[in-house]
């Protein structure tokens, strides 16, 4: 008997699920894809209420662990996520922040035993198709990369998976959408450096979420906690659509016949 078509994405923290995959969890879960989420971290060393940052007096970890699970799951509400699996292990923080040395931190756990966890959960839903970061986690944070050696490592291990993709921001969307804020008069806080993103030629597939960006706008929204760090909720809404309304992806690992370029993860196998 064949498997449902089922997507796993495989992320750090909660919020990570929405920017890079949010449309396509809706879209599957749209589509009649059954959808997983495994987020292998609480979050921790996000902003406490007030805005505290981690470290400061005052700042709960605990607390702030408890609120950003919840915010989790109303955001998994908005993306139709049909199954939320939670890792539970705690956050490392940013790259030099006290709370890498953390014994318990997710980049310090031990690797095969967190393998092993990720690999019987591919195992329970039989993926054909897993998401998570590429090897730099995208920009460089413990987790993020930590997240994406065990989704490598379980895909291997269990033999479940038939594809494998890394998100990725392509350079010349970045490009596009600075350069219609500048000639729209809208001015944005940052300009990316020419290196931002990943090369368009490295992109293998490209995902229309044009009509759950609503969605994505709304699964966002529900991290309130982490609200001072999602930029992108500042934004007017034409440059936030510009940004939400395409997902990218590089295929990483297939063994299916499947084209060079998609628009659909589940290519060939559909």
């Amino acid at each position: 008997m064949e498997h449902e078509l089922t997507l796993m994405a495989v992320h750090a923290h909660p919020d990570d699920e929405v920017l890079g995959t949010g449309g396509l969890l809706a879209r599957c879960a749209a589509e009649g894809v059954r959808t997983v989420l495994v987020t292998c971290t609480n979050g921790e060393q996000g902003d406490d209420s007030g805005g505290l940052k981690p470290g400061e007096p005052g700042h709960d970890a605990a607390g702030v662990a408890e609120r950003r699970l919840a915010e989790l799951r109303e955001s998994a509400g908005h993306l139709a996520i049909g199954d939320l699996e939670l890792l539970g292990y705690r956050d490392s923080g940013m790259v030099g922040w006290d709370a890498n040395r953390h014994p318990d931190a997710f980049a310090n756990v031990p690797f095969d035993g967190a393998v092993e966890r990720l690999a019987a959960l591919m195992e329970k839903y039989r993926p054909q198709v897993v998401v998570t970061y590429d090897e730099n986690g995208g920009y460089g944070h413990p987790d993020h990369i930590q997240a994406h050696r065990i989704a490598v490592a379980a895909t291997e291990r269990s033999g479940v998976p038939d594809k494998l993709y890394y998100t990725a921001v392509p350079r010349s969307g970045i490009r596009q959408m600075f350069a219609y804020a500048k000639e729209a008069g809208i001015e944005l806080d940052f300009e990316p450096p020419d290196d931002f993103g990943i090369p368009d030629e490295e992109i293998t597939t490209v995902l229309d979420v044009a009509p759950y960006v609503e969605r994505k706008r709304k699964a966002l929204e529900a991290h309130a906690s982490q609200g001072e760090n999602i930029f992108l909720l500042r934004l007017p809404e034409e440059v936030q659509h510009m940004a939400f309304a395409r997902e990218a992806f590089v295929r990483h690992f297939n063994r299916i016949e499947a084209p060079a370029r998609e628009d659909d993860l589940f290519a060939g196998l559909r």
